[in-house]
């Protein structure tokens, strides 16, 4: 006979709890595998920001991308609203990446120097 744990193991809605997480199996509401997850990713973090070109899988664009900032995900959103509007240029926040459309790896080196991170340029 299978234990109760391994009968839930598949369960998405309680009808005593409504929806469910499918990783911790707890109520939504009681959820904490999101901020567990950010906490492990700050925690893997050096402290060194590093600011590289990419262009591969963009058909030939260029986007400079912004990885290591120790910021939560709400703030790395903001500072990337920031980032963008001080390059004039769109761009996005994917999984603790910044990515500013087109080069402007030396005026973002040189604002997050002057918000006081440790800054490198790698790659190319």
């Amino acid at each position: 006979m299978p234990s109760l744990q391994d009968q839930l193991r598949g369960l998405v809605y309680s009808t005593e709890h409504g929806a469910t997480c499918p990783d911790c199996r707890q109520p939504v509401a009681e959820c904490r595998c999101a901020e567990q997850a950010e906490q492990a990713r700050l925690a893997a973090l050096d402290g060194i920001v590093r600011i590289r070109r990419e262009t591969s899988g963009r058909k030939g664009k260029g986007v400079t991308t912004i990885d290591g900032v120790p910021l939560p995900e709400t703030e790395l959103k903001s500072l990337a609203k920031v980032l963008k509007k001080r390059c004039g240029t769109g761009g996005a926040v994917k999984e603790g990446v910044i990515e500013i459309q087109g080069d402007h790896r030396e005026v973002l080196k040189a604002e997050l120097e002057s918000r006081g991170y440790t800054v490198k340029l790698a790659g190319g």
